[in-house]
């Protein structure tokens, strides 16, 4: 960090503006530091069972230990578990040094790469609200780390390529590798690497770009792959919200492109869960996304001999998006096709050249007063987006506070009422709400077994086991396979027929499914005896 023969003033003018961005992150992110777990939070938090020596072996060599096989995210869970267990003050703490550890090696890549406004793309980039579901969620700590991964790798990749040492590349290969055991998303940095050279250099050089390049690839490729298989397989990617045809994935690209890039432009309304959207090619206006984004990247190739910056920037940050445009089933497109945190590292593809324009702008005004005014325009924007985060961040307070956000914003959203629902179901006076949202959720998504249950368990325990009837007898048609809610479902469905007239028969009928289902259930074996007795002695 070297400019203009001063490296102590540069040095010290870094540390200023590195503590000053901590200390916007800390404080933008304040309302979110004592949140505690939302959605699958418990099921990334290394579990109790698994904060051993043993658990650690099945973090890296069993598939199904985890919620996902990122095996070095989990290790770094399993760590933490170990550190402070179960308090969220620590995730939470730790996912917002590695957001500022990203926003930082952001400003050491653009120096690297000498793209001015370094520090202003550090500033966005940390403060830009649409990273808040990335770092105010435990979970998303994935995208965090696995960022702070890439960025190392990429930045030594670059000194690699001036300085073409093999210490230095199996340094980069090794950063690579932990991006990818963190978060296959990673997967396309080789690409990005590809792109900024050409950017640079004007052309692409077989011998010097690609063949170093080629191990990365198909590393990229074997996790990529793998990924995809896990999350078929493993995770369950599949079904009605996974049908698509050609036509669809490359409709719903376009559309999830243009919809990233306008919400970094315009960050307002932003939501844990998005409408679902009906991806159909027969309604002509969902081609405008996929169709201007082509002419886009046509005027941008015309437009190369000018700058090539405009067209590296949409191919960096298209490409770092390909892992969710729809051409990949992943889980999450069970509930939306578009999450915030999905272009966490794609939207530095654009943040980086908004900050150097701003910094252009700045050099290239005629007076004093101009660059005064420039500079007084980014302290405002930087401000702006650290109120906007702030507010965001509020949002995560709390498992509830998020659901009723959610709902408001997206009354459609069937798994934020269901969320909410199982929250105020803990409380006796509060089930009668959670009841209406379970039958909110039942009204968007007739065939969501968990549902059913919880709405039926509800109803079962204020007064109204015939209404429960019904949705307990959904689950067994729903997820017959479903050992525990099945048995649930028998066990609840057997006492309700002990209480009415002439349903012993059907009682017994039910307990004995419930005790075969689950035989170390006493309550079911209890109640199946029972059954038995008031069946052999009539009253």
């Amino acid at each position: 960090m070297v400019r203009n023969g001063n490296p102590a003033r540069t040095t010290s003018r870094d540390t200023w503006l590195g503590l000053l961005l901590l200390t916007l992150i800390v404080l933008a992110y304040s309302p979110a530091l004592t949140g505690g777990y939302v959605w699958d939070d418990d099921a990334h938090v290394t579990r109790a069972a698994l904060r051993s020596w043993d658990g650690l072996q099945s973090i890296w060599f069993s598939l199904h230990a985890t919620q996902q096989y990122y095996p070095l995210l989990h290790s770094a869970f399993w760590l933490e578990g170990r550190l402070w267990g179960d308090e969220v003050l620590g995730y939470h703490l730790v996912n917002i040094l590695l957001h500022f550890s990203a926003a930082s090696l952001i400003v050491v890549l653009c120096q690297k790469l000498e793209i001015k406004g370094a520090w202003i793309a550090g500033f966005i980039f940390a403060l830009h609200p649409v990273h808040v579901e990335s770092v105010a969620w435990i979970s998303e700590q994935k995208n965090t780390l696995s960022l702070v991964f890439y960025l190392l790798a990429a930045i030594t990749y670059i000194r690699f390529d001036h300085r073409r040492s093999a210490n230095t590349y199996a340094t980069a290969l090794f950063f690579f590798t932990c991006a990818l055991l963190t978060k296959t998303v990673t997967a396309t940095l080789p690409a990005t690497l590809l792109v900024l050279f050409w950017w640079k250099r004007g052309r692409i050089d077989w011998r010097r770009d690609v063949g170093p390049l080629l191990p990365w690839f198909a590393l990229a490729a074997a996790g990529g792959l793998f990924t995809a298989w896990v999350e078929h397989h493993v995770i369950g990617a599949e079904g009605v919200e996974f049908n698509l045809g050609a036509m669809e994935r490359l409709l719903l690209a376009g559309r999830v492109v243009c919809f990233y890039f306008w919400k970094l432009i315009w960050p307002t309304d932003l939501i844990f869960n998005y409408p679902h959207w009906n991806v159909s090619a027969s309604v002509p206006w969902q081609y405008l996304f996929t169709g201007g984004l082509v002419a886009l990247t046509a005027i941008f190739w015309w437009l190369r001999t000018w700058s090539r910056a405009p067209l590296a920037s949409l191919l960096i940050f298209g490409g770092s998006l390909f892992p969710v445009l729809g051409f990949i089933n992943v889980y999450p497109f069970r509930y939306s096709y578009i999450a915030d945190h999905f272009q966490y590292l794609a939207s530095i593809a654009i943040i980086v050249p908004v900050a150097a324009m701003l910094s252009l702008l700045r050099r290239r005004a005629a007076t004093p007063v101009g660059r005064r005014a420039v500079r007084l325009g980014v302290a405002a924007l930087v401000a702006l987006l650290a109120v906007l985060t702030w507010q965001q961040s509020q949002m995560y307070r709390n498992a509830e506070t998020l659901y009723r956000v959610t709902i408001d914003r997206n009354p459609d959203s069937w798994m934020a009422h269901n969320n909410l629902g199982r929250i105020l179901s803990r409380g006796t006076r509060r089930m009668p709400e959670a009841i209406q949202h379970f039958e909110a959720v039942l009204r968007l998504k007739p065939d969501h077994a968990r549902a059913h249950y919880s709405l039926a368990v509800d109803e079962y325990l204020t007064g109204r086991p015939l209404d429960a009837v019904v949705h307990f007898e959904q689950v067994l048609v729903l997820e017959p396979g479903n050992v525990l809610l099945a048995a649930n479902s028998h066990l609840l469905l057997g006492k309700i027929a002990m209480n009415m007239p002439g349903q012993l028969p059907n009682a017994v009928r039910h307990l004995e499914e419930a005790v075969r289902l689950r035989p170390v259930d006493g309550e079911a074996r209890d109640a199946l005896s029972a059954a038995r007795q008031r069946i052999a002695n009539p009253t």
